[in-house]
């Protein structure tokens, strides 16, 4: 018998070989019905897959993560059943699961391409395959195996894949016909599987190398129900419709451009009014919980890196180091934030009476994203963090790690995030090589961020692995309106970075200290905030942040100069507007400036010149009346002013 601990602690003994599907049958059939996996002492596991020890399980559904990277690891493998099915002699890369759904890198046969109606028959193919309730066999491989039963089908990828693989931890999956190099998990059989849509085609280097071969990758996204398939179909159609890079455009917020460089964005006027009334936003919210502004440069001296361990763990993914004309000087663009303030830090002195010291950057930082991963403004090249580095005594850490969680609440009410899982990522223990610092430093900054978050009454998940490479860290993911999971505020605890640059202060007793290191970014980084803002409101911005707050429209160009007049007038009473004087009748200016989400539209003509008045329209609410000019703005004044009170309050 062995010993089965369950997620609320109860413990069940069952026979030595036990499956985590007979555990979920002897729960309940509802249950069984529903659990796609397992997780085993940590480890997701097949359902089918015997378990001949004492072990902590948790059983996963749909409504789990785990659960869906299962159902879809396992579609990945269908859609290479129904492609190899089609195209003998395919060679297959990986088809690990995304966000939404899976994909596949494959190497067709001969230089054959894919078509759209190639999916559509694939598709057909993956269902009647389903259909077929395949099992999805699990079967350890020695390496001279794997390497030689991949050798006769040809497939160079799995050749490479197996060869950096350890013998004796090599697993195949076979379902009918197929066979794949995989660690799994899969579900007991490809009947789970009851409808399928295949998204889309594109290229994609082997391994993310553009040095290596061009693949073709197929996305694809399954579900347990049809009913689940076309509403999933219908938000995308309203993700389309809300994806910031066509809003941006519209809106003439920002652009890319070649000659510039890829991932890299321009800010247009209006694009760089938002993100200054943001930036604004959040420097009134840090001067009330006592940051100081400062600026660093875009580069740094190697050495600097090298020092912090941002180079040793971002080299690969930084751009390459700038060589000056002196023998030996080396610089680098700047990874991260953290290194330059560490170094202010050390500028002067202090006492333990200075701390905390805070100090906040809106610094711009550049990472070598591969040109395949770059994504309007969620994935580039150069971004700015809303950076800011707390330096306080041990005793003062839990304290200033609950303020950063207070500014984090206050940017999501005031931007209308109401749904956020927060997530405690914390270091795997089992890869001590992927951190620096001692196991001691760590224990301490894991307990005060668990502290903190009980304190504070906050509701968490706690993820192992997902630890800085430098602490641990709170992450909160928020939901926008189309139910989107985003990753945006972080705070990270960090006992090291001011132990490798040998940070102090005197305390009470004269004698030397390190400080503590909090790390925060509430936006994460402007550009993937901003797009995720854009994507939440379609555009649509509160009235405070809209860049364009009024457009005056004149019905004809002879009312121009009174418009110009109100404008000018809107401008000094700091409410942004300009004229739209273009020579198009009225029905089509007012038509075209709703579709610019711009909040308040003027009409001026004749009868408003004569009584110094406006035509007042909401946009997406119609005509609201005639004000007077100083009504007016006034008016627009009380709006933002409740508004700001909100945020602020």
């Amino acid at each position: 018998m062995i010993k089965i601990t369950l997620p609320d602690n109860s413990v069940r003994e069952f026979d030595s070989g036990i499956t985590g599907m007979q555990i979920a049958e002897a729960i309940s059939n509802r249950l069984a019905k529903d659990v796609l996996s397992v997780s085993v002492n940590g480890e997701v596991w097949d359902l089918t897959r015997p378990i001949t020890s004492d072990a902590a399980i948790k059983l996963y559904t749909w409504e789990d993560r785990e659960g869906k990277d299962t159902f879809w690891h396992s579609s990945a493998h269908l859609m290479a059943e129904a492609i190899e099915s089609y195209f003998p002699g395919t060679r297959f890369g990986i088809g690990p699961t995304v966000d939404n759904g899976f994909y596949y890198d494959i190497d067709l046969p001969g230089g054959q391409q894919l078509t759209e109606k190639d999916l559509e028959k694939i598709e057909q193919k993956m269902l009647e395959l389903a259909r077929g309730k395949e099992d999805i066999v699990r079967s350890s491989i020695s390496k001279a195996d794997a390497m030689q039963l991949f050798s006769e089908k040809g497939d160079e990828l799995k050749l490479e894949l197996i060869s950096e693989l350890e013998d004796g931890t090599i697993t195949l999956y076979k379902q009918g016909n197929f066979t794949d190099l995989c660690r799994g998990p899969h579900l007991p059989n490809s009947g789970y599987i009851k409808a399928i849509k295949l998204m889309s085609i594109a290229g994609a280097y082997w391994r993310g190398d553009e040095k290596k071969k061009m693949l073709t990758r197929v996305y694809g996204i399954t579900f347990p129900k049809q009913k689940m398939l076309e509403e999933y179909l219908v938000l995308l159609e309203e993700a389309k419709k809300r994806d910031h890079r066509k809003i941006g455009k519209e809106l003439e917020l920002f652009t890319f451009s070649e000659a510039v460089g890829q991932g890299l964005p321009l800010w247009l006027p209006k694009g760089a009014q938002l993100r200054a009334q943001l930036e604004d936003f959040l420097k009134k919210i840090q001067k009330r919980f006592g940051y100081d502004q400062v600026i660093t440069p875009h580069i740094g001296d190697v050495q600097l890196y090298k020092t912090s361990g941002h180079y040793e763990k971002y080299g690969k993914d930084s751009f390459q180091v700038i060589k000056t004309p002196a023998e030996g000087e080396e610089y680098l663009l700047k990874p991260m934030n953290c290194p330059h303030h560490c170094e202010i830090y050390k500028a002067k002195p202090h006492s333990y009476k200075d701390l905390p010291l805070r100090m906040a950057e809106f610094g711009t930082v550049y990472r070598y994203e591969m040109s395949g991963e770059l994504h309007g403004l969620t994935r580039v090249r150069g971004f700015t963090q809303d950076d800011a580095h707390i330096f306080c005594r041990p005793d003062q850490l839990k304290d200033e790690f609950k303020k950063v969680i207070d500014i984090v609440f206050i940017i999501f009410k005031a931007l209308d995030f109401k749904e956020y899982t927060a997530q405690i990522s914390l270091r795997d223990p089992g890869k001590p090589e992927k951190y620096i610092g001692t196991p001691e430093n760590w224990d301490k900054a894991e307990k005060a961020i668990i502290e903190a978050c009980e304190e504070k009454g906050l509701s968490t998940v706690t993820e192992i692995g997902e630890a800085a490479f430098y602490g641990p860290k709170l992450d909160f993911m928020v939901k926008d309106a189309l139910g989107r999971s985003w990753q945006l505020g972080t705070i990270q605890v960090d006992y090291n970075l001011p132990e490798r640059f040998q940070l102090e202060y005197i305390g009470a007793d004269d004698k030397r200290h390190r400080p503590v290191m909090i790390h925060r970014a509430p936006f994460g980084s402007m550009e993937r905030f901003v797009a995720v803002l854009i994507e939440h409101t379609a555009g649509k911005f509160p009235l405070w942040l809209t860049p364009d707050q009024v457009v005056v429209m004149p019905i004809s160009e002879k009312y121009n100069e009174y418009a110009a007049k109100v404008s000018e007038l809107l401008n000094f009473s700091d409410i942004r507007s300009f004229v739209d004087d273009r020579n198009e009748k009225i029905g089509r200016k007012i038509r075209d400036n709703e579709l610019k989400r711009i909040p308040y539209l003027l009409i001026v003509g004749e009868k408003e010149e004569e009584t110094q008045t406006v035509a007042v329209r909401r946009q997406g609410e119609g005509d609201k009346g005639t004000m007077e000019v100083n009504e007016f703005i006034l008016f627009i004044q009380e709006e933002i002013k409740k508004q700001l009170t909100a945020l602020y309050n």
